[in-house]
Formats: structure tokens, C-alpha cells, sequence
């Protein structure tokens, strides 16, 4: 009489032995390619889910405060410093505190201009997800962007980044739209790829870094679309920088400074961005 084969119970796999579920692995040097595959491909497929078309980008400082915030600080200040004339540590931290508040207005302004486009896009005839807005994800500037659409009831994308010093993203992110980035050219490849326009409020360097990056793509025609840039708040642009000076020495041409509009008033950017979005792309 044959004697029957006992069957082998199956040993459970170390689910390390798969290359992807190897976190050794995934965060070594080695694997650097498909970090930077994963931050193309896990945004695209958030994006497509939510039928998201295209973006009007906002940059600008993460320093900026709402002015509701500032104004109480600097009424708190004021009446210090009026007590105490002679304070010179009282009077300097009262000086900054009038920066501030000039720097919150331009906070209310970032908010109320994203509202004002979130709703007109959401009003489109037809349209869906059409020029959501889209902001760096963390405070100042893109706090405010990303309020504005959240208040007018639109979806607002948030592009974070990890930094030593965590930026933490900002509560008006739509939440699966709250997209952190390790890798800058990544996150700086989708602010262009979706991007229809760009707002470009007062900032600091990585203000002036993803604002020149776009200015030179668009120049060499490395990007070949048309985009509407607004550089809003011409007091602050014309301060920091001397774009005629560039122009007197030789390294631009005068066409380069068409390639953005200087705008001091939400009416004014509004009208401008919203006739430029129809042309171009409705």
C-alpha cells in the first residue's frame, strides 16, 4: 500500500524579501531613481482621481501673517512704544511691526484674489477642476492662497516640502491634495507642468528661485506654453529688483519683460489673469 505524501505547509515570506517593501533598500542611494519615479507617478495619480486639469500657481513668502493677527500686535506695540519713547529696543521692534502690517495687507490680498478665481472657475460653463489653485503648501503667502479657494468652496492643491526645519502644511489644503515633495526639482516639475498662470507675491529666496526657474524656462523656450505671470505688489519688485538695470547691461533683451505684468490691485489682477485664461486656453 502506497503511503501518501504529506503536504508541506507553505512558510510565510519575509515580506522584505520583496524589493519594494524593503525600506532599506527603498531609502539607499541605490534606489534614488524610483524615489524620484514615485514623486512623478503618486502626484499624477492624485491629480487624475480628483479630475484636477490644470493649476494657477501662487508663490510667496511663508513669513507673512494674516492682518487680523498683525494688526493686534501692532496696536499692542503702539501704545509701548508711545509710553516708552525713549526705548530703543521698544521703538525697533515697533518699526518691524509697521513692515509687517504693510507685508499682512499683501497676505489679504493673496487670499482674496485666489477666492475670486476659485469662484469664477468654479462658474465656468462645462468646466471641471479648471484652474484650481495651487500654492507651496505651508504658511505665509500660500496659506492665504490656499484659504481663499478653500473659502470659496474649490479644491486648492498644496506642494510641500520636507525641510530640516518642517514645514508643516497649512490646514486649507483639500486633504488628499496635500502633496509633500523630498526632492525640489520634483516638486518644482509639477508647479510648471499643470501650472495655466502665476501669481508671484512679495517673498524671499525660494520665492525668487521658483520665480526665475519659470522666467528662464519660458525665456529659452523650454516651456513653449503661453502662462500669464503677475508679479503682484510693484513697490516690493521694483525695490529688490532693478529689471531696467539688467536691461542697461546687456543680459536680457527688451521682450523678456513682457514675459510677466507688475500689478497692484486684486481688480486689476484678476481682470488681467481671467482674460488671459480665457484666451488662451477656454
Amino acid at each position: 500500500m502506497s503511503r501518501r505524501k504529506k503536504k508541506k505547509t507553505p512558510t510565510k515570506r519575509d515580506p522584505l524579501a520583496k524589493a519594494y517593501n524593503n525600506q532599506a533598500f527603498m531609502n539607499s542611494a541605490d534606489a534614488r531613481t524610483i524615489r524620484i519615479l514615485a514623486e512623478y507617478l503618486e502626484p499624477l495619480s492624485r491629480l487624475r482621481r480628483h479630475k484636477v486639469r490644470d493649476f494657477v500657481v501662487f508663490f510667496g513668502s511663508a513669513r507673512s501673517q494674516p492682518l487680523d493677527v498683525v494688526q493686534k500686535r501692532f496696536e499692542q506695540a503702539k501704545g509701548l512704544a508711545e509710553a516708552k519713547p525713549h526705548d530703543v529696543a521698544l521703538q525697533k521692534s515697533f518699526e518691524d511691526l509697521q513692515i509687517q502690517l504693510r507685508f499682512a495687507k499683501y497676505y489679504e490680498d493673496c487670499r482674496e484674489l485666489s477666492h475670486r478665481i476659485t469662484q469664477w472657475s468654479i462658474e465656468l460653463p462645462g468646466a471641471s477642476n479648471r484652474f484650481v489653485v495651487c500654492s507651496g503648501g505651508g504658511p505665509g503667502m500660500m496659506e492665504a492662497a490656499n484659504r481663499g479657494a478653500h473659502e470659496a468652496g474649490g479644491l486648492s492643491v498644496g506642494l510641500n516640502i520636507s525641510l530640516p526645519f518642517e514645514q508643516e502644511p497649512n490646514p486649507y489644503i483639500t486633504e488628499s491634495l496635500s502633496i509633500e515633495f523630498h526632492y525640489f526639482f520634483m516638486r518644482k516639475l509639477w508647479f510648471v507642468y499643470y501650472a495655466k498662470a502665476l501669481v508671484v507675491f512679495p517673498g524671499g529666496f525660494g520665492t525668487f528661485d521658483e520665480l526665475m526657474e519659470v522666467l528662464t524656462l519660458i525665456q529659452t523656450k523650454k516651456v513653449r506654453k503661453q502662462m500669464p505671470i503677475v508679479l503682484f505688489g510693484s513697490e516690493f519688485w521694483n525695490e529688490v529688483f532693478n529689471f531696467d538695470a539688467l536691461l542697461k547691461w546687456g543680459t536680457i533683451s527688451p521682450d523678456d519683460l513682457k514675459l510677466f505684468k507688475m500689478i497692484d490691485t486684486v481688480d486689476d489682477a484678476f481682470t488681467y489673469l481671467t482674460a488671459e485664461l480665457e484666451r488662451l486656453h477656454l
